[in-house]
């Protein structure tokens, strides 16, 4: 019998990278064989792993949908992911799985071939917190780079976002399996594991915390590097200032501020203050010299206002980020924000979220320019028709060169 084949397509955030690995092995192992999505030969499957952090996140993940079932008509098309949960009902697919029921991908996209499926959202079934395993192990075929899924679940209810909707209560996955799941990328050449969740930094198997999950990665055999995910900012969780110290990890962290005002701050139910988040962030300069340090930022939040934001732009300024992602404050439909009096007007929003692009821009090349002519350890990932690959750093550096190695770490002097 013939084997059917699957290609998938992945929005949105490292999470759903790793999650992507782990569907690729269920369908793997169900009977079906991967292809690299927009290859020469069509898929009899398609999978679309959908993002719903945004409204424009949303958007993307119903355009993708369109625009696959426009390319290849006569496959059958999967939605899965965070919009399948918030928007299923919105999606072009021929079935609709949100992020629990995600797990039975093979037996019901199998089933959709023997007409016994529908295009009706499965039931979004209950959460349970605590510990989870997923009975898979995460395949990346087309990527150089392995992302760790070790968490799920946020519990922290931003007054804007509607992840904890979307990917339920806090819970964290056994301790054992991430080991077995790490092993094996290992064996099959991954130069750099991504340790990724919805906030990494609550994991918690028993008495396994993030630092002794890192700490045992670390003592795994190989030659491999470590990098954190994007994770919440917890000024008082200084075993985090311990973990970034630890053998193999890389000198990078994604601390999402959100905003450089506290009254905005604590509009958005976030659980630090400005001060309090410049001295997690003085603490992992000072111990992990040379850190890049990146930031989200969002500008336009509701009753923000012109002097919110210019105390905002000046913390944000002062903080020398090495990268800072902005986005336009985006009205969520169910979350206390979208409900919140004095709603800045878009252009308003535009305007401020252009300023902060440029001080981005500018920021992001100030950090770089302090390794040029430095060594350091980089992983090659791809090459160029034109015959340069391209790769990243440890503290994470995009970087652009000829005649190096391609998928292990290797040590070069940035060029200018």
């Amino acid at each position: 019998m013939t084997r059917r084949t699957f290609s998938i397509a992945t929005l949105g955030c490292r999470l759903n990278s790793a999650d992507t690995g782990l569907l690729i092995d269920r369908l793997t192992r169900g009977g079906f064989t991967v292809l690299a999505l927009n290859g020469v030969q069509a898929p009899d499957l398609l999978i679309v792993n959908t993002c719903a952090v945004t409204a424009e996140a949303e958007k993307k993940s119903r355009q993708c949908c369109r625009k696959l079932r426009k390319k290849y008509p006569n496959a059958k098309i999967v939605a899965t992911g965070c919009a399948a949960v918030s928007a299923g009902a919105t999606l072009d697919a021929d079935l609709v799985l949100g992020n629990v029921e995600k797990i039975h991908l093979a037996e019901r996209a199998l089933a959709l071939f023997e007409n016994t499926s529908s295009a009706v959202a499965a039931e979004q079934q209950t959460l349970s917190a605590g510990l989870f395993r997923e009975n898979a192990v995460e395949v990346f075929p087309f990527r150089t780079r392995a992302f760790l899924k070790v968490q799920e679940g946020c519990e922290n209810f931003c007054t804007y976002c509607i992840v904890p909707h979307v990917r339920g209560p806090e819970r964290s996955r056994d301790f054992q399996e991430v080991l077995q799941d790490a092993r094996n990328a290992i064996e099959q050449g991954a130069p750099e594991l991504v340790v990724t969740g919805v906030n990494t930094c609550k994991y918690r198997d028993g008495e396994v915390d993030l630092y002794a999950l890192l700490e045992a990665l670390s003592a795994l055999e190989g030659d491999f590097r470590i990098r954190i995910g994007s994770t919440e900012p917890d000024a008082h969780n200084l075993r985090l200032v311990d973990a970034m110290q630890l053998p193999r990890m890389c000198r990078f962290l994604h601390l999402s501020l959100q905003h450089g005002s506290d009254p905005v701050l604590r509009r958005m139910n976030r659980h630090y203050s400005c001060d309090e988040f410049a001295g997690l962030v003085a603490k992992l300069r000072d111990k992990v010299p040379d850190i890049h340090i990146g930031t989200d930022v969002i500008a336009g939040f509701p009753s923000e206002t012109e002097e919110d934001f210019e105390r905002s732009y000046a913390f944000i300024q002062a903080m020398n980020f090495a990268n800072l992602h902005i986005f336009r404050y985006s009205k969520r439909p169910g979350t206390p924000a979208a409900e919140m009096p004095d709603q800045v007007p878009p252009e308003v929003a535009a305007e401020r979220a252009a300023r902060l692009e440029k001080l981005a821009q500018k920021s992001s090349e100030e950090y770089r320019k302090r390794f040029v002519g430095k060594e350091l350890p980089v992983i090659f990932e791809t090459l160029g028709r034109d015959g340069i690959a391209a790769g990243w750093s440890d503290n994470y550096l995009s970087v652009r060169m000829r005649d190096v190695p391609l998928r292990r770490i290797v040590k070069i002097r940035l060029p200018e």
